[in-house]
C-alpha cells in the first residue's frame, strides 16, 4: 500500500497558450498531497481551458500519478486494453495507440466515457510526436444556426469495432489482427447524442470522433457526409492547440469537451506516455435523452477495478 504524502499548499499560475483552448499551469508539484484549494484551482482551469499542461513533473510514478488522479475523481481502467501496471495506467506507445493519427475522444464506445484523462510523458522522440487537442464546445458554438439545429437532433452510434487496417496502414496484417483482438476483445456499441450538455459548465459540446460508426436514422453515405461537416468545424485551427512534449510533461484534458490527435511524425523513435482516466457520467442531450448502451447488455468489469459506475445507466439495453 503506497503511503500518501502530507497535503501541501501550492500557488498555481495559469497562462493561456491558445485563444480558445489550452493553458500552462505553473507552481504545482503534482501528487496525492495537494491541498483542496490547489485541486479546485486546477479543476477550474481545466473546465475553462479544456486542456492544461504542467512541465517538469519527472517525480511522478504510477503510484503518485494515480494518487493525483483520485483528487479529480475515481480512476477507471480501459474496458479492453490491459493496463501497464496491473491497475489503471494505460501505456501510450507504438504498440498501444501511440500513433493513432485520428481525431477522437477517449472511449466514447461506452456510455459513461471518461471525464478527464491525465497523460504524462516518459520517453519523447527527438522530433515530432506532438499531440493536438480541439475544443468541441467552441466548435459547437461556432456552427451556423441551421447546423446547430441539425446537430441538436442527431444521435450517433459509437463502436470500438472498426477498420484497424485503415487507421494503422503501416502495420502488417498480423499486427492489425493482434491490435483488433485486444482493442475489440469485447465489441461495444453505444448511442450518444451528437450534442451533449456538459454536466459542470452547462456548455453544449459535440460528441464525434473516429469511434462514430453512423448516425441513427441515416444511411452510411448520409452519415459520413453529415459527420464530416460537423467534424470539420471541430478541426478548424482556431479551435485547436498543439503541444510539443518534453520528458516530465503532464497534460490533463476534459474528455467531455475535447478531441485529441497523436501525430505520427517521429519515424521509428520511441515515444512512451502513460495515461490514467477518471470515470465520467452518462451524456445527456439537449432534449434530455441520455446515452444508451446497445451492446453488450452491460459493460464488463476490467481486469482491475470496476466498470464505469454509470455505464449502463441502470437500464438494460434494448437490442
Amino acid at each position: 500500500m503506497t503511503s500518501v504524502a502530507p497535503r501541501t499548499t501550492s500557488a498555481p499560475t495559469v497562462e493561456k497558450v491558445g485563444g480558445r483552448i489550452g493553458a500552462v499551469i505553473s507552481g504545482v508539484r503534482l501528487g496525492g498531497g495537494l491541498d483542496e484549494a490547489t485541486v479546485a484551482a486546477i479543476r477550474s482551469a481545466l473546465l475553462e481551458h479544456k486542456v492544461v499542461f504542467f512541465r517538469d513533473q519527472q517525480h511522478l510514478d504510477p503510484e503518485s500519478h494515480e494518487e493525483f488522479g483520485r483528487l479529480l475523481g475515481e480512476p477507471v481502467a480501459h474496458p479492453t486494453v490491459p493496463s501497464a501496471d496491473g491497475r489503471y495506467t494505460l501505456s501510450i506507445d507504438k504498440e498501444h495507440g501511440g500513433r493513432a493519427n485520428q481525431w477522437h475522444t477517449d472511449v466514447t464506445f461506452v456510455p459513461a466515457y471518461p471525464a478527464f484523462s491525465i497523460l504524462r510523458a516518459e520517453v519523447i522522440p527527438p522530433y515530432g510526436g506532438n499531440t493536438l487537442w480541439a475544443n468541441t464546445a467552441t466548435a459547437y458554438a461556432g456552427l451556423p444556426e441551421p447546423l446547430r439545429i441539425l446537430a441538436d437532433n442527431l444521435r450517433g452510434v459509437h463502436t470500438n469495432n472498426f477498420d484497424y487496417a485503415a487507421v494503422r496502414p503501416e502495420l502488417t496484417e498480423r499486427d492489425v489482427e493482434r491490435q483488433a483482438a485486444v482493442f475489440a476483445a469485447v465489441t461495444f456499441r453505444t448511442e450518444h447524442p451528437v450534442v451533449r450538455v456538459h454536466p459542470e459548465t452547462g456548455e453544449r459540446t459535440l460528441v464525434l470522433g473516429n469511434f462514430v460508426q453512423r448516425l441513427s436514422g441515416l444511411g452510411a453515405r448520409d452519415s459520413q457526409a453529415v459527420v464530416g461537416i460537423l467534424q470539420s468545424h471541430i478541426e478548424r485551427p482556431e479551435n485547436t492547440v498543439r503541444w510539443q512534449w518534453r520528458t516530465g510533461d503532464v497534460a490533463i484534458w476534459d474528455n467531455r469537451a475535447t478531441q485529441h490527435y497523436g501525430v505520427d511524425d517521429s519515424d521509428e523513435h520511441p515515444r512512451v506516455l502513460r495515461r490514467i482516466t477518471i470515470d465520467g457520467d452518462v451524456p445527456v442531450g439537449v432534449d434530455g435523452r441520455r446515452s444508451v448502451l446497445l451492446t453488450p447488455r452491460s459493460v464488463p468489469a476490467p481486469a482491475h477495478g470496476g466498470a464505469s459506475g454509470e455505464s449502463t445507466d441502470g437500464t438494460p439495453a434494448e437490442v
